[in-house]
């Protein structure tokens, strides 16, 4: 069984409540604590998982010397899921909204879109098992825990995965700096696959292949765009607000 050290106050959290890990320790570096980590200390005790009180020195070695607020757990790896749960999420959610990172490396936009992603009711987020930020802990703190909510889909090839999407009824919509139509105009409330491009050259020209349209955010400021977490942020909100009317 694989396990790593998740770490930081919300994290830690978030995944006590999701009840998705298996939790294995819990470690912190003095024995009073208040505020988030009691509360985490309590919620560990509840239910039986043993707390470790260990140094400072040991618990940032622990966790490669991230941000841990004093706070950390040994837990089994986050568990993503195949393509396969993708059809049966089409049938679950209606109309189901999925978002697509093609090859978001950095961890800390990795987390944000994530998080920001769970906040706008997101089926699921698609991700590229090669040269793409993975589900790791780092992830989740940047995510302020909200990845231990969220169903990740491992993908070993976006573009035949949303040729699978589009052949079950999903429509794939691409958020593109040079689309001539703006994000405001177009209908957001059926089944759509929303993908981001990677924080340096965007979409990649065979994913981009596979949108049935794409869209642009509109730009007053002298910049050509935004970056991928905030492009992320304005869509999914712009998608959830047609939706909820």
């Amino acid at each position: 069984m694989k396990t790593e050290i998740l770490y930081g106050a919300h994290p830690v959290m978030e995944a006590l409540k999701a009840k998705k890990r298996k939790f294995f320790e819990i470690y912190t570096f003095q024995e009073k604590v208040s505020g988030p980590k009691q509360a985490i200390l309590n919620l560990a005790e509840k239910l039986s998982i043993p707390i470790r009180i260990i140094s400072r020195s040991k618990l940032q070695s622990l966790t490669g010397g991230g941000l841990d607020q004093g706070i950390g757990a040994k837990v089994t790896v986050f568990q993503t899921v195949s393509a396969d749960f993708l059809k049966t999420q089409i049938i679950a959610d209606t109309p189901p909204l999925f978002l697509i990172l093609d090859h978001i490396i950095d961890p800390q936009n990795c987390g944000a879109i994530i998080r920001t992603a769970h906040c706008a009711g997101v089926s699921a987020v698609i991700i590229p098992k090669k040269r793409a930020a993975l589900p790791t802990p780092a992830v989740s703190k940047s995510s302020a825990g909200a990845l231990e909510h969220m169903t990740i889909v491992l993908v070993s090839n976006i573009s035949h995965t949303l040729k699978g999407l589009k052949d079950k009824g999903v429509w794939i919509t691409g958020a593109d700096s040079t689309a001539e139509q703006s994000l405001f105009a177009f209908d957001l409330k059926g089944p759509l696959g929303i993908i981001i491009g990677g924080e340096e050259k965007g979409i990649r020209s065979l994913v981009k292949k596979q949108c049935d349209f794409l869209l642009s955010l509109p730009l007053k400021g002298k910049v050509e765009s935004l970056n991928a977490s905030a492009a992320a942020a304005v869509v999914l909100y712009e998608a959830l607000r047609q939706r909820d009317q």
